[in-house]
């Protein structure tokens, strides 16, 4: 009975030097979320991908109202038009249609091909960054938001990586 005592007492020690120890640890979040939608180099990667396929998604649009209009004037005027028109309207249609979906797959391919580059060079400066604030402010854990359960707002660190991917300190 004795035993049990003192193996009852050493377990309640070694929890309470466990508490004291969890009490030390200095832990932080980030939600990558507000990150990606809030920092200046993921604008910045927006802006590139805009540009570099404004001019293809342009021509798309084009390719799609012009379809439209094809359509549209088959509808309008097959009843006057002989067969040999209506054939090579609608063959029209049917060329130009293939070819504009084919058009927009290899576009969304590639936007988001592009698209995952320039995220995975964001993604590099996202964990230097969050990396240097751990090691300037001490932190011993850092999670993501999004694994997290729970986390109060005394441990978002978001802000403070979002200010040091913005330069600032």
């Amino acid at each position: 009975m004795k035993g049990i005592h003192l193996f009852a007492l050493a377990g309640l020690i070694l929890l309470s030097v466990t508490t004291v120890q969890a009490a030390e640890l200095k832990i932080g979040a980030v939600s990558i979320a507000k990150i990606l939608s809030q920092a200046p180099q993921a604008e910045q990667a927006n802006k590139r991908l805009q540009k570099e396929f404004e001019p293809r998604q342009k021509a798309l649009q084009d390719t799609e109202n012009s379809l439209r209009a094809m359509q549209q004037r088959l509808d309008k005027d097959s009843a006057v038009m002989n067969d040999s028109q209506r054939r090579n309207l609608e063959r029209d249609i049917r060329t130009q249609s293939r070819d504009f979906q084919r058009a927009a797959t290899e576009f969304r391919d590639d936007f988001n091909i592009r698209r995952n580059e320039e995220l995975g060079k964001f993604q590099q400066q996202v964990l230097q960054a969050v990396n240097a604030l751990a090691k300037e402010e001490n932190f011993d854990l850092i999670l993501n938001e999004g694994a997290v359960i729970y986390a109060s707002q005394s441990i978002d660190i978001t802000d403070k990586v979002l200010r040091k991917l913005a330069g600032g300190k």
